[in-house]
């Protein structure tokens, strides 16, 4: 088996103007295209790999040495991307028992976005931003790079892209910006059905 790019789930331009339309072909396209291409192409000799689901490729301990770090770069970039282009759409609102959860544990919408944004702001260099529910809590977690709280056994609800290729094209160096326009795409019917599930 090869592991497969999923489609993306919107049309291109679906969130303009906060997200643009060249910037989403880039993103889904050619970055998310490679990463597949490469995690393929790192299990080429291993068959018996290419069986497990790319969560179980980030859980195992019994990946080879010689392709370790390959697996875990492009399976990690895989796995993100493919739940971070999951949970855009424009026009939905914060509803159910996500919000409901989130002002427990934030005090309200307000106080989480900027926590939120806070994490997004300060990461250093590449890496991803994600709101998780852990040992029965939501947390802000940053990680970089390809890393990806899957690996530990912690379940993602939401998650921010914020390598440079997910917004360059439009924002150049204004992360900030991007940051604020992502809380115009967020899908929350995906978030508010990621979080049921994992409860």
């Amino acid at each position: 088996m090869t592991y497969q790019l999923p489609p993306l789930p919107i049309e291109y331009d679906a969130l303009e103007p906060f997200i643009d339309e060249k910037t989403m072909h880039f993103h889904h396209d050619k970055h998310h295209q490679t990463y597949v291409d490469n995690l393929n192409k790192a299990l080429e000799k291993y068959p018996e790999l290419q069986e497990k689901t790319v969560e179980e490729l980030l859980q195992s301990k019994k990946i080879p040495e010689e392709i370790r770090i390959p697996v875990a770069r492009n399976a990690g970039q895989h796995w993100n991307h493919s739940f971070f282009f999951s949970i855009l759409k424009k026009g939905t609102t914060p509803h159910g028992e996500i919000l409901k959860e989130i002002n427990k544990k934030f005090g309200s919408f307000d106080n989480f976005k900027t926590e939120f944004t806070k994490s997004s702001t300060t990461l250093f260099g590449s890496g991803w931003v994600w709101l998780v529910y852990n040992k029965g809590k939501l947390e802000i977690l940053q990680t970089p790079n390809h890393e990806t709280p899957i690996t530990n056994k912690i379940t993602p609800v939401l998650v921010l892209d914020v390598w440079e290729h997910a917004y360059y094209l439009k924002y150049q160096n204004r992360r900030a910006e991007y940051i604020e326009a992502f809380f115009n795409v967020i899908n929350w019917d995906k978030v508010e059905e990621c979080f049921n599930a994992c409860k």
